[in-house]
């Protein structure tokens, strides 16, 4: 995951080299193209996360848990661990069809922009609630399984895919969303979390994108006006990313 986010700040890196155009005006001219404020956007979200966070000390819905996980995993033979991949097809989607001329909303800085800002958000919501709540996986072997960071990469991905290409084609959006249910189900399929962590995780990788996508004209202006803080951003994506000064 680390490694990922600082790719995508590299990326933003080279997108600005060379530049010595006004960038005022030209953030102007694309700040339509971002998404305005809906709070009505945050309602499937938030239901996910809440029902979720609730899962964590109901009796019910922890009986829900249990029902669906002997139902899954009751005739497993063996485990396929396919979603270790699967939780970033549908981001590097979007850049693999840019590169075969398919092309989205965004160029490559804002949409690395809203990725790595999408990936922040939700890498830290993840560890919070992780370190907090500290439910045990369906295998027992830690307890660090609610949310999942799997689904909620996936569903980063899946809404990020959504968002670019929504206007192209729907289809590309509803495979990006298949592709991360899929994610979602493996993570139960392989006894890793229980299915209202994979509820919450998709729920924080939806709100996590949609929150970017309302920022990044801010983030823009306010954080990338200058080179030095470009500069300063990348170390700071780095420092993140890899710990080291």
């Amino acid at each position: 995951m680390r490694k990922l986010i600082f790719f995508i700040a590299l990326l933003m890196a080279q997108s600005h080299y060379g530049q010595k155009n006004n960038l005022q005006g030209t953030l102007n001219a694309r700040d339509t193209t971002f998404l305005e404020f809906n709070y009505k956007a945050l309602i499937i979200p938030s239901v996910m996360i809440g029902y979720g966070l609730i899962a964590t000390e109901s009796h019910s819905l922890i009986d829900i848990n249990n029902g669906i996980k002997e139902e899954v995993t009751e005739h497993i033979d063996e485990k396929f661990t396919v979603d270790d991949i699967s939780q970033y097809v549908p981001a590097i989607a979007v850049y693999g069809l840019n590169m075969f001329g398919v092309k989205g909303k965004h160029n490559l800085k804002d949409r690395s922009i809203v990725l790595a800002t999408s990936y922040l958000i939700m890498s830290s919501s993840i560890l919070g609630l992780k370190t907090i709540t500290r439910v045990e996986r369906p295998d027992g072997s830690s307890r660090n399984s609610f949310p999942s960071g799997h689904t909620a990469t996936a569903f980063v991905g899946a809404e990020f895919l959504w968002q670019e290409y929504k206007d192209v084609s729907i289809w590309y959006g509803l495979a990006g969303y298949a592709v991360a249910t899929g994610t979602g189900f493996f993570r139960i399929y392989n006894d890793r979390h229980w299915f209202s962590d994979v509820v919450a995780g998709a729920g924080i990788g939806i709100l996590s994108t949609k929150i970017a996508y309302w920022i990044t004209p801010f983030i823009e202006k306010k954080c990338l006006k200058s080179g030095t803080k470009r500069i300063n951003m990348i170390k700071l994506l780095y420092h993140f990313t890899t710990g080291k000064k």
